[in-house]
């Protein structure tokens, strides 16, 4: 069992705040990817899309934390690239970053050349699976469950205080993954900031995988000054829509 002892040492509080701040901060991808993908889905499907994503997530997490060993194995060169040491974690990386550039590439042509809600004819554009929908939250998960696991284990000791943050970070996902969605899908211009964060975290993961590290606060704080600003613009063209101005013209 667990030594619970070691909450006895204010070390351990500190980790603990500190994991689960970064789990939360690391949660916000997954949350922007399960948004964007969910709202393929028929509306009635959709908030079960979004609670298995995060479920999914969950399990994962848990499940890798659970085989630390090998996951740190994972680290290991496997094999060189023009004198660069691929590991399995940079092919992990590398191709989840290539997938997630390629997904928010196609569905920012989707939106800007074909229109948001019409197929390539013109027509409405058909609803997504939700198996097929599952399927690529669920790969996706895979790729942010391993890198969330990867840094729980160089900001932590104690596999116990890994659970607990990573359980910790998932009910705020669940919590407010529903609210993000709803709010991004109401906003079209929101929904393609979205996606260029999506594209913006798909080339930080194959940075990473090609050990071209980037600061990741720098790129936090680029989307959160970003989402401000996005949402000072909201603000104002509905002062603008419900103003005086708005007003006599309609009249």
């Amino acid at each position: 069992m667990w030594d619970l002892s070691i909450f006895q040492s204010g070390d351990t509080w500190v980790a603990l705040l500190t994991l689960s701040v970064m789990e939360i901060v690391l949660g916000i991808d997954n949350i922007v990817f399960i948004s964007i993908l969910s709202d393929r889905l028929p509306p009635e499907q959709q908030p079960r899309a979004r609670r298995l994503g995060v479920g999914l997530a969950l399990i994962l997490r848990l499940a890798l934390l659970f085989t630390i060993t090998s996951i740190m194995r994972l680290t290991a060169p496997l094999f060189s690239v023009a004198g660069q040491a691929i590991s399995g974690r940079d092919l992990v990386l590398g191709l989840g970053g290539l997938f997630l550039i390629g997904k928010a590439t196609h569905e920012i042509y989707a939106k800007v050349e074909v229109g948001g809600d019409q197929g390539p004819g013109g027509g409405p554009a058909r609803a997504a699976s939700l198996g097929l929908v599952i399927a690529q939250i669920l790969l996706l998960d895979v790729v942010f469950s391993l890198d969330s696991v990867i840094t729980a284990v160089g900001m932590a000791q104690h596999i116990l205080v890994m659970v607990i943050a990573t359980v910790l970070a998932v009910i705020v996902m669940l919590l407010f993954v529903n609210p993000i969605s709803e709010f991004v899908t109401r906003h079209p211009s929101m929904k393609m900031l979205a996606l260029a964060f999506l594209l913006l975290i798909g080339v930080v993961l194959v940075a990473d995988a090609l050990e071209q590290h980037i600061d990741k606060g720098t790129i936090y704080f680029a989307m959160a000054f970003s989402l401000v600003v996005e949402l000072l613009n909201l603000r104002v063209r509905k002062v603008a829509r419900g103003g005086p101005g708005a007003s006599q013209s309609a009249e």
